[in-house]
């Protein structure tokens, strides 16, 4: 056994000097990498791979729409009623011919009224540039103090370029709204409960922040309003993002009540307690005034009498003479 380890030892040390030997044969090589610009993908799409989009059709894409022109020209009386579409004054339109952008009058997308398409080649996508309402249902969020909240929240947007908006995404209000979803929880867990009640403008504004990174490049954009001028197309941004409410458990809500309520209680025993000891050094004071002016006791004494012989009907008051309380009082080194 000690014979076969040694030589299967002695086998494997043989084979690493062989592989070290070939290793060091081979030439050092520097490998660089190129970059591919794939104008087809539409993740991130710009306004230089729209371009590259409308450089051509290649032979056949031209063919085909020499094809139609001639066909368009021959069969003009009936070709005319599919020539022309009608773009209302909320919406843009963006044309595809032959699945690539087209460019028309030095812009891609296509402003309101009548607008002329060649029929079988072009194709005509309406945006609708109003403003959207997006509800996001209520969501049960963890917060940063490990308790348990019920968020719901609205969505205001306006798609600010519908060319990207059709061609970067699928379906970009259901993007949006299942994004919010996820932005709203991960900037309530970085909250607390007080800070979530408190400073709800803060968390909506940074709630704006995270759409507007992740939509920008869909042409969707979900914080302040911004107009810009694209020729003659007037675009504009989405506006605001907002919480709704936030729902606290029956538990939780219970606790949060009796909290207030011993806090409100505890306040008011200081308050009383602060009372009592302002009338106490006021008494304190009012006795000491009164003990150094002889007159001002008996004045007060003689007040007491009066109110009570007036509240008190069926008192018998015995007056005392105050020559008597003098004479018990402790006379002065």
């Amino acid at each position: 056994m000690l014979e076969e380890n040694e030589s299967d030892s002695e086998t494997a040390k043989n084979n690493t000097k062989q592989v070290r030997k070939r290793t060091r044969d081979i030439p050092s090589t520097s490998v660089h990498v190129t970059p591919i610009a794939d104008p087809t993908y539409m993740g991130q799409l710009n306004p230089a791979q729209i371009d590259l989009e409308t450089e051509g059709h290649g032979c056949c894409g031209f063919l085909v729409i020499f094809l139609v022109i001639v066909f368009y020209v021959i069969l003009f009386p009936l070709t005319i009623w599919f020539s022309f579409t009608v773009i209302q004054s909320f919406e843009r339109g963006v044309v595809l011919r032959l699945g690539k952008l087209r460019k028309q009058n030095g812009t891609f997308i296509l402003g309101s009224g009548i607008q002329f398409v060649l029929p079988c080649v072009d194709t005509i996508m309406k945006v609708d540039m109003r403003t959207i309402t997006v509800t996001i249902p209520s969501q049960d969020v963890l917060t940063r103090d490990s308790v348990t909240v019920g968020v719901d929240a609205v969505v205001y947007m306006r798609v600010i370029n519908p060319a990207q908006a059709l061609l970067c995404v699928q379906n970009w209000t259901l993007s949006t709204e299942l994004l919010a979803v996820s932005s709203l929880r991960t900037v309530i867990g970085t909250h607390r409960l007080a800070e979530l009640l408190s400073c709800r403008e803060q968390i909506d504004a940074r709630l704006k922040t995270q759409l507007d990174e992740a939509t920008g490049p869909w042409g969707i954009n979900v914080s302040e309003t911004i107009i810009e001028k694209n020729e003659n197309i007037l675009v504009s941004q989405v506006e605001r993002v907002e919480i709704k409410d936030v729902s606290l458990p029956q538990d939780m809500q219970r606790a949060m009540a009796a909290e207030a309520q011993a806090t409100q209680a505890a306040q008011a025993k200081v308050i009383a307690a602060k009372g009592e000891l302002d009338s106490s050094q006021m008494l304190q004071e009012a006795a000491q005034r009164m003990s150094t002016a002889p007159g001002a006791l008996q004045l007060r004494y003689l007040q007491t009498l009066a109110t009570i012989a007036t509240e008190r009907n069926s008192t018998i008051i015995f007056p005392l003479p105050m020559e008597l309380l003098n004479a018990l009082k402790p006379k002065k080194q």
